[in-house]
């Protein structure tokens, strides 16, 4: 097959001959060197392409095959036909189309396009009679190569994780279906931009019920296939979690880097965590999400370990790395149950010193880091990004200024909450949230300018209650109130009268909070100051003295009596059974 044009009439004439003796579409894959690679047989409708490698060609480059093939209704090229062309970089795809006669009618082809963003990746011709026009495919191929090559040296990278789609599914059955799926997309853009990737573009589909296979349907994924082509998107995020089988149907079909909602939430901690607890807790929630995909591709014998046949039963590959994703597991498990216990022994140091402990929790990019900033004048990370602070941090703040002398709090900074947290990842964090199980007071801090903060509040009521927080005290607290009008802040305190607001950025508006704090923890503070009950020798308690007595006799022979006099516990003398002397 010479590259002076796109079919012979010789391979013309045997692909129509073929076509209309079986009523199928025939087509074969030409390689620029003039050698027929494939003959495919297809149905009425359409053909499947062999898998001719799912890796890309390299970049500014084409496969060097065009598709000759045969359209028994005489129909032009198809969306498959496109699909094809763009999603495995083809040369060129040409349909012949076929008369009622039997005889071949006329061509219908098109190739890649360098198009300006957001323009059709591809140019179509004709239909043209049949050898009224010549197109020198080698010629035209090292043209659009060229014009490929420089636009990709030209192209400004602008995120370091390249450029994605995002895909949000939803049933259109559900309840308010249309505000909540624009929620969730602004919520997974979000997400994207905290992972330095670059969103392209926002496709949603309201559908009846899930694809179980593709989530999409056929037709919306060939959208979005060419979709991610005319924008030049590497990454398709699905706003779900795909299971692995989906996954890897959604991959198979499109030759993209597919990732769902839950991927994108781990690979954003993966980034952020800084403590040796931290990076821990990532890896084993990376684990189990990963273990059940651990598949790989079964070519022959190439998941057999051992020699050339595998000599004897053995154990896979894939089995050998199942069972070491388990073993690490196991290591990462026991490893967090040894910082559970450090993280409880400084907790059990705080407590005996009196001094009591509030928590800051709430939905993430609340402003929490920035609060904890602005109290006690810490430089924990604050970034108007998600989960941009991982590990858990706790400052001293002195109240003396509201009014309580000297008295302090600890006040800690945790993990921010999201819709929808992968079972793994909270599983796996869960012991970091065991910092708020000892708080004496929860701050529940919300975004006041975000149109979903009910909801946020709801998400954030839901997992406390699931972590066994929900009969801890709390105060609501609206943070970022400089962005509202006066209205809707006058608006937002009515409907919220116990609810404290302020600007975590301005410390002069962080002063009703404070106060609120040690009104809330002054009875704790009270009875830390208290003397504790003591006993005396026969057992009987000695119920705590208010203020020493002036005249107070000071001396004392032993040694439990000075405690007792000092106000300390005394143990009551443990009774000594007297033993029968031993017979000789």
């Amino acid at each position: 097959m010479p590259l002076d044009d796109i079919s012979t009439p010789e391979l013309t004439r045997s692909l129509v001959e073929a076509s209309v003796e079986t009523g199928r579409q025939v087509g074969a894959l030409v390689h620029r060197s003039g050698q027929v690679d494939y003959v495919i047989v297809g149905d009425s409708g359409k053909l499947m392409l062999p898998d001719i490698g799912r890796l890309r060609a390299a970049e500014g480059r084409f496969r060097g095959l065009r598709l000759i093939h045969t359209h028994v209704r005489g129909e032009a090229l198809t969306r498959d036909d496109l699909v094809d062309l763009v999603r495995l970089r083809l040369d060129l795809v040409c349909a012949i189309q076929i008369n009622a006669r039997g005889e071949a009618r006329s061509l219908h082809y098109a190739y890649n396009i360098p198009g300006e963003e957001g323009a059709l990746p591809y140019r179509e011709h004709g239909p043209t009679p049949i050898g009224q026009e010549r197109v020198h495919v080698g010629e035209l191929m090292s043209g659009l190569e060229a014009e490929f090559a420089k636009r990709t040296r030209g192209r400004a990278v602008r995120a370091p994780a390249g450029r994605a789609l995002l895909v949000h599914v939803a049933d259109k059955s559900e309840r308010d279906v249309a505000r909540r799926a624009d929620e969730s997309v602004r919520e997974l853009r979000e997400l994207a931009r905290t992972a330095g990737v670059e969103v392209v573009d926002t496709i949603v589909q309201l559908r009846e019920r899930v694809d179980p296979k593709t989530v999409l349907g056929k037709g919306k994924l060939d959208d979005v296939i060419l979709r991610s082509m005319q924008l030049d998107s590497d990454v398709l995020i699905f706003d779900r979690e795909l299971t692995p089988a989906q996954a890897s149907a959604i991959a198979k079909e499109s030759d993209l880097k597919v990732i769902d909602r839950t991927q994108l939430i781990l690979d954003i901690f993966a980034q952020r965590a800084e403590s040796k607890d931290g990076k821990v807790q990532v890896e084993l929630a990376q684990l189990k999400y990963n273990m059940p995909r651990l598949v790989m591709k079964d070519d022959s014998l190439s998941r057999l370990t051992g020699g050339i046949g595998g000599r004897g039963p053995g154990e896979t590959k894939l089995e050998i790395g199942r069972r070491r994703a388990k073993e690490r597991v196991s290591h990462l498990e026991a490893q967090l149950k040894k910082f559970g216990r450090q993280r409880e022994q400084r907790r059990h140091k705080r407590t005996r010193e009196g001094v009591p402990t509030v928590a800051i929790v709430g939905y993430t990019n609340a402003g929490k880091s920035t609060l904890l900033n602005t109290l006690t004048g810490a430089d924990v990370l604050a970034e108007d990004k998600l989960f941009a602070t991982l590990d858990t941090r706790s400052r001293h703040l002195k109240v003396g200024w509201a009014g309580y002398g000297d008295r302090e709090v600890v006040i800690s900074d945790t993990v921010g909450f999201i819709r929808s947290l992968p079972k793994d990842l909270f599983a796996a964090f869960r012991a970091t949230f065991e910092e708020a199980s000892d708080a004496d007071l929860l701050l529940v801090v919300v975004d006041a300018t975000d149109d979903a903060k009910q909801e946020h509040i709801a998400t954030t009521e839901s997992l406390l209650e699931e972590l066994g927080l929900q009969d801890i005290p709390r105060v609501l607290v609206f943070n970022k109130i400089e962005l509202l009008a006066p209205i809707d802040r006058a608006l937002l305190q009515r409907k919220n009268p116990d609810a404290v607001l302020l600007s975590a950025t301005q410390r002069e508006t962080t002063r009703p909070l404070v106060e609120r704090i040690a009104k809330e923890l002054a009875e704790r503070w009270t009875e830390s100051a208290k003397t504790p009950e003591t006993m005396d020798l026969e057992g009987q308690v000695t119920p705590p003295s208010e203020e020493p007595a002036e005249d107070a006799d000071v001396s004392a022979s032993t040694l439990v009596e000075l405690l007792r006099r000092a106000g300390r516990r005394v143990r009551p003398p443990r009774l000594v059974e007297e033993k029968a002397p031993r017979r000789v």
